[in-house]
């Protein structure tokens, strides 16, 4: 599916809730600031190293730009570091651990600073390659491994699982962080800062020509 038609059709499903000024704040403080400076709040340098790889490998650079091209990882690090519960960061971490693991395994690595984007490929697609019956059955899984750990509750999930939940959450999230950024929301999407005339009811392909509002 073309980038643009699937940036106009995808919604906000992450489950996450987010004030306003505190997702613009978010946005802001990514803005503007070259990849290479990028010192991580929340992951080690190598695992942010790892998540540029990944967010790139969902959202590559085509008519629009990389995920990181518009600061996507610096937006996700930061999201995990300031607006995550700790429990959420912990199991963001521990996922995250069990996909990476997983991907040095496979790829004969020793290390999270040689793993490169060729490597976490087959990974990434190995764990969103699922059956939506399994999808249900892997959400069931989670589901009930975080409802034992909020109650107090000792628990383990499969890594197989860590790395699908990962997965999952990190499509999610750079997608909708791709969607929040400065040069989407005016380029891509439909954006109109200054609110005009109110038409209550009206085809979407009409009044927007397809697109999603940015705002």
């Amino acid at each position: 599916m073309d980038r643009r038609i699937a940036l106009k059709n995808i919604g906000l499903s992450l489950g996450y809730v987010v004030a306003v000024p505190t997702l613009v704040s978010l946005v802001q403080s990514c803005k503007d600031k070259p990849a290479m400076e990028w010192a991580p709040s929340f992951l080690t340098k190598d695992q942010g190293a790892a998540l540029m790889n990944l967010v790139d490998l969902i959202l590559p650079k085509t008519d629009t730009p990389s995920a990181t091209e518009v600061n996507v990882h610096m937006f996700i690090d930061k999201f995990a570091y300031e607006v995550m519960e700790p429990k959420q960061q912990e199991f963001f971490k521990m996922s995250m651990g069990n996909f990476l693991d997983k991907a040095l395994k496979d790829s004969g690595k020793e290390t999270l600073a040689d793993l490169t984007a060729e490597d976490l490929e087959p990974s990434l697609s190995q764990a969103l390659k699922v059956t939506k019956e399994q999808e249900i059955e892997n959400f069931e899984i989670i589901t009930s491994y975080q409802e034992a750990i909020e109650n107090g509750q000792t628990a383990e999930l499969d890594a197989s699982i860590g790395s699908f939940a990962f997965a999952n959450n990190l499509r999610g999230m750079t997608i909708w962080a791709y969607k929040s950024s400065e040069y989407v929301g005016e380029e891509v999407l439909a954006y109109l800062p200054v609110p005009g005339e109110y038409i209550g009811c009206g085809e979407l392909q009409e009044l927007t020509g397809g697109k999603a509002w940015s705002i």
